[in-house]
């Protein structure tokens, strides 16, 4: 693993805004970065980063399929209890899972390290599937990057395909985001137009648009029956929200399912640590109610269960408390994971994002910043295999 400095494309940017990758710049800084790229062996790709991922989703899923049992599992996750019997019915059913996300650090020596698992709303599915695969055909069309050079990211094929197995007779499927926000509703409609492909007939329906009608089902802006959506909207949420009571009748197939409430959520670093402790791609973790967590000493990073974007995770290295960034999610029960920073390569942290599509792993998006903390403003780079 080698961080590279290729050359930009000329007018990379025109060519963003052509694909609809606006968001490509974020309050005038880049986001998307193609003056640095991360090179790859094979071995490092196949046996450092897919391997780690296949083998902690089936780690994840046997952890489901305990906490879908279990009050005391369901209350450790904060799992509101009214809608317990709603997530455990949706994995007994079945109701089939779109994509997840694992944050590792990797460097290519040692171990993928696991993070967090954005298992509900993960972004950054168009850059890696869409944008830096174009990058990479470019780069190689000019010879830039050699002509036998490749990339971890199927992303785009594998979800083309789950969308078909999930919906194999085809059919009518709203999609749903804040309808202002531009990177989700880009997102969204790129899952969007994935979908057509897959020969489903996508509308959008902004989610704060969604209403009941008198027999209690959902319905978008026009009054239409929602019977299957995809959501950009975290399960954490909508569990709270006043529409959380007629969710288990309603009638819906969901993207991502309500199971997913249990693996988006920090609460299962701790819960794999206790069933796999010492696992190499694991960091020790546990509870803040839990007093073991002391045998992390003074240097650990506090970790909300739900937090987007580093927001109110503290990182504290020798019980010196770095600067946290206030998002709102500072009341929330906490766990503590041990403290491990990300590989800096010339001065830049950089996390590895693995992604699955339904059970598969599908290719993986890099991020770096500065800091030690993945933020929404931390740049997201380009990769290739050699």
């Amino acid at each position: 693993m080698e961080r590279t400095r290729p050359t930009p494309r000329p007018g990379w940017q025109a060519l963003a805004e052509q694909v609809g990758f606006t968001w490509h710049h974020d309050s005038g800084k880049p986001y998307w970065d193609e003056s640095v790229a991360y090179r790859f062996t094979l071995p490092e790709i196949e046996d450092g980063i897919e391997a780690p991922t296949a083998e902690l989703h089936a780690m994840c899923l046997d952890l489901v399929a305990e906490a879908v049992e279990s009050e005391r599992l369901m209350t450790l996750l904060d799992i509101p209890e009214a809608s317990r019997d709603y997530v455990a019915d949706s994995w007994k059913r079945g109701d089939p899972s779109l994509y997840g996300r694992f944050d590792f650090a990797y460097d290519g020596q040692g171990p993928a390290k696991l993070y967090e698992y954005n298992a509900d709303t993960p972004t950054s599915v168009y850059e890696t599937a869409v944008f830096q695969w174009l990058w990479l055909e470019e780069q190689m069309a000019t010879g830039a990057l050699p002509a036998n050079a490749d990339q971890f990211n199927s992303l785009h094929e594998k979800l083309v395909e789950r969308f078909r197995t999930i919906f194999p007779n085809g059919g009518f499927v709203h999609f749903s985001s804040d309808a202002d926000f531009v990177e989700d509703r880009q997102t969204v409609r790129f899952l969007e137009d994935l979908a057509k492909q897959a020969g489903l007939d996508p509308e959008f329906v902004p989610i704060d648009q969604i209403g009941l009608n008198a027999d209690g089902r959902f319905v978008d802006q026009n009054n239409y029956l929602i019977q299957a959506m995809f959501k950009l909207y975290p399960w954490e949420q909508m569990l709270r929200d006043d529409y959380a009571e007629p969710l288990p009748r309603a009638e819906m197939t969901v993207l991502e399912p309500a199971w997913k409430a249990i693996l988006s959520n920090k609460g299962i670093l701790p819960l794999l640590w206790e069933r796999q402790a010492g696992h190499p791609n694991l960091l020790e973790a546990y509870f803040e109610s839990d007093p073991q967590h002391g045998t992390l000493g003074s240097s650990y990073v506090r970790k909300p269960l739900f937090s987007r974007e580093g927001a109110n995770v503290a990182l504290v290295d020798k019980g010196r408390k770095a600067k946290v960034l206030e998002g709102g999610y500072g009341d929330q029960p906490h766990i503590r994971q041990a403290l491990h920073a990300p590989p800096r390569f010339e001065g830049s942290y950089v996390i590895v994002g693995s992604w699955l599509v339904g059970d598969q792993p599908a290719g993986i998006g890099l991020r770096e910043d500065r800091g030690r903390i993945t933020r929404n403003t931390s740049r997201f780079v380009p990769h290739y295999i050699v």
